[in-house]
């Protein structure tokens, strides 16, 4: 296996969780949108992720970079919310609010921000580790 290869794997990680970041900015700016319709309401969206597992040099070490199987929308129903008043209010006089949860995107805010951090931090180790084993041949 390539010493390189770590820096693949954490930049692999790194793409997804700046995926899921994005991912999260977009459901929490959407979270308090109002429809008139249920199929006009935004859905929250979250990554599929899936460990890419690759054959290296020998047969023992696999190596695993991320892949980003797609997004998917959520199943869950949006919230109707009877506002008779409001402007977008359908014939029954109900809105329609997106199914965005922002305890949990919050969450999921957090646990992405810390996961592309660790993996800055792996390949920031990973280049002290070869600038040092350079500096040996000294």
């Amino acid at each position: 296996m390539s010493a390189f290869k770590i820096f693949d794997i954490a930049g692999s990680g790194m793409n997804a969780q700046s995926l899921r970041l994005n991912l999260v900015a977009s459901n929490i700016s959407n979270a308090n949108s109002v429809s008139s319709s249920l199929e006009s309401t935004y859905k929250s969206r979250q990554p599929v992720f899936a460990a890419e597992l690759q054959n290296a040099l020998d047969q023992n070490s696999k190596p695993s970079n991320v892949n980003v199987l797609g997004v998917v929308e959520s199943q869950a129903p949006p919230v109707m919310e009877y506002a008779p008043n409001h402007p977008l209010a359908d014939a029954q006089g109900y809105i329609f609010k997106p199914n965005v949860n922002t305890v949990e995107e919050m969450a999921n805010m957090m646990s992405a921000s810390r996961s592309y951090q660790n993996n800055v931090e792996v390949l920031d180790a990973a280049k002290q580790m070869m600038l040092q084993t350079l500096r040996m041949g000294q």
